[in-house]
């Protein structure tokens, strides 16, 4: 090459670099949110959807796609009812649906008709609320119509007072048609009041048309039975977890075959998020986190066989498989993301081992934006584990600079820290405005193993902050960290996390936030909604004083016993139909704070729930974020 050529080519790639943007709040908004709503009925196409954000107008629209399923070009359609398979659409013609049916009297007007204009609300046990709404007395209910035209469906729960789909997040996933329409499979957690807010016990029910009875299926079962599907030789399969009260166990695939309740993950040393059947019944594909990402697995199925059931993980490498589509002529067709990358879907050849991406929707945006570099990091704990953490690098990091770092707080606490893309909780963004972030798979992050997963009920104070601070002092030792610009920020748990750390935090950081996080543990157990979550974690509630694994969690783990040592700004988050962390949570350690003069700032959005979902609303959290970053490190 000649000698004058090649200072050109670098000077080139210089003004390359600095010519394209970075990733900010404005420009993740205008991303386009792709989501698979299923494979043609020909197997030849995917219908996919595609949502875009106004923050103008404050709302989202979305347009629906179909492409070939081994890539193509994609055409606008307005109406694939016929294109895709109807799950709730029994084999002789029969519709599947839910609606909301009142119930239980709980207004003032239900018990005094004559008063119609007040507002009260009258209870006499728990599950008053849940996530983001009071209970006004209403439950979903599974009904059926003979066909599509028919006007009036048949309500099988009748006044059951109890939900399928289950509140708040279940959907047409927790019902399906037998393989002969002759009989409904739904979920249901048949419980009321107190005894609901205690327990994870959902059940599978089996509602017969002819004879217009119900059977559980499942009443061996104490923990969570969700997502039933059959398999092409009818067998019934679905999601299981053992424990009442626990929502992170772990979660395996069962197969009722010939009597007999298969647990086909039994053995292997993992939680499984989804599962669909192979179309000759020989196998199921799963997704799962594993390793700091989520990954395509299998398993097989081997009947009445010897042959014994094997797992097996499909695809490897750092980003997460959060969806998957179906399977083709041996590829996978899947939704895949990076930290780097929203959601498009790939397809995966299950011979070749290879990829293909199929939607390109954000190539585009991306082609003028400087990426991050993400890398992978194994850190030694205080107890001579390794522990992964992921390391997020500034857009053109150079390591003769030093830049101010955040350790990420994962929520949960049991949620998987992998390749995500978040439009909040976005790293992307983070790295961009100049930070680096350092994001751990502290104990109780699944895909590690589940003694792993399963270290932090119960714990929430103890190893798993060693596990935090050996992630950020193991980081700041490299010369490209400012160690005098740490902070510490997270949500949920991660919002706990930030509260114990600062006053547990020995002066490593400049600054903290923490978004809708645990304050107190006493008063969270008083007014949280899903009592079965802190009851587990915690260890049981405040007032058994014998109790010394709870007593742990109400003292010796909780951050409100550590104000005394705050002496670090904190931005507070919370939202005002946050019913899971409720408000009194952040208000406690907004007072706290100014009270004891330390900068504080609280920023509260009434109508958001746990999350920001609102396009404007949402801005102006990244906006306060990064604002607070920057007058505080």
């Amino acid at each position: 090459m000649s000698k004058k050529i090649f200072p050109l080519l670098v000077l080139m790639m210089s003004l390359n670099a600095f010519s394209q943007q970075v990733m900010t709040p404005e420009l993740l908004f205008k991303l386009g949110r792709v989501s698979a709503l299923g494979i043609t009925k020909d197997q030849k196409n995917i219908v996919y959807k595609v949502t875009t954000v106004s923050v103008d107008e404050n709302k989202s629209s979305s347009k629906v796609y179909m492409m070939p399923v081994n890539g193509g070009t994609a055409k606008e359609i307005t109406d694939y009812s016929t294109l895709l398979s109807d799950k709730n659409v029994s084999k002789d013609g029969k519709v599947l649906y839910s609606e909301e049916v009142k119930i239980a009297k709980v207004l003032g007007k239900d018990y005094y008709p004559e008063l119609d204009k007040s507002d009260v609300q009258i209870y006499d046990a728990l599950d008053y609320r849940h996530w983001d709404t009071w209970n006004e007395g209403k439950h979903n209910h599974v009904f059926y119509k003979e066909n599509a035209s028919a006007k009036e469906g048949m309500d099988i729960m009748k006044t059951e007072p109890f939900d399928s789909p289950q509140k708040p997040f279940g959907g047409d996933e927790d019902y399906i048609w037998s393989p002969d329409g002759s009989k409904i499979i739904y979920v249901s957690k048949k419980k009321v009041g107190t005894e609901y807010a205690v327990s994870t016990n959902t059940d599978l029910y089996e509602y017969d048309l002819a004879n217009k009875t119900t059977k559980n299926l499942t009443p061996e079962n104490l923990g969570y039975d969700t997502a039933p599907q059959f398999s092409p030789n009818g067998d019934l399969t679905w999601l299981q977890m053992k424990r009442d009260g626990y929502e992170a166990d772990k979660n395996d695939i069962i197969v009722s075959f010939k009597g007999m309740k298969i647990n086909l993950t039994a053995g292997w040393d993992g939680t499984v998020d989804s599962f669909s059947w192979s179309a000759d019944g020989k196998k199921v594909y799963f997704l799962a986190p594993v390793d700091g990402t989520k990954q395509l697995f299998e398993v097989n199925f081997p009947g009445m066989t010897r042959i014994a059931i094997t797992v097996q993980q499909i695809t490897k490498g750092d980003w997460d498989v959060n969806q998957l589509v179906g399977i083709v002529d041996n590829s996978a067709i899947v939704a895949r993301t990076d930290m780097n990358h929203a959601s498009e879907l790939f397809s995966y050849d299950l011979k070749k081992k290879s990829w293909k991406q199929l939607t390109k929707v954000n190539d585009a945006a991306y082609a003028s934006i400087a990426l991050s570099k993400t890398e992978r990091r194994y850190v030694t704990t205080t107890d001579g584990k390794k522990m992964l953490v992921w390391v997020i690098l500034p857009p053109n990091f150079d390591a003769t600079k030093k830049y101010p770092t955040l350790l990420y707080c994962q929520g949960g606490p049991q949620s998987a820290l992998s390749q995500f893309y978040s439009f909040r909780w976005n790293f992307q963004v983070m790295a961009a405005q100049g930070y680096i972030v350092v994001a751990p798979n502290r104990r109780g992050m699944p895909g590690h193993g589940v003694e792993w997963n399963e270290a932090i009920s119960k714990d929430w104070g103890g190893q798993v902050m060693d596990d935090y601070l050996s992630a950020i002092d193991d980081v700041a030792k490299e010369k490209y960290v400012d160690k005098s610009r740490l902070g510490a920020v997270g949500a949920s748990y991660g919002g706990y996390s930030v509260f114990y750390l600062a006053g547990n935090h020995e002066n490593r950081f400049k600054t903290f936030i923490a978004h809708d996080g645990v304050f107190n543990t006493q008063s969270m157990f008083g007014t949280t909604e899903e009592v079965f979550f802190n009851r587990w974690d915690f260890g049981g509630a405040y007032w058994e004083k014998d109790n010394a694994i709870a007593q742990k969690a109400y003292n010796e783990f909780n951050p409100i016993n550590f104000v005394d040592k705050w002496n670090t700004p904190i931005l507070i988050i919370q939202g005002g139909k946050d019913f899971r962390v409720p408000i009194g949570q952040s208000l406690e350690a907004f007072q706290a704070a100014q009270l004891r003069g330390i900068k504080s700032k609280l920023v509260y959005f009434p109508e958001e729930n746990h999350w920001v979902l609102q396009p404007q609303n949402a801005i102006v959290w990244q906006r306060e974020f990064f604002k607070w970053l920057k007058e505080t490190m």
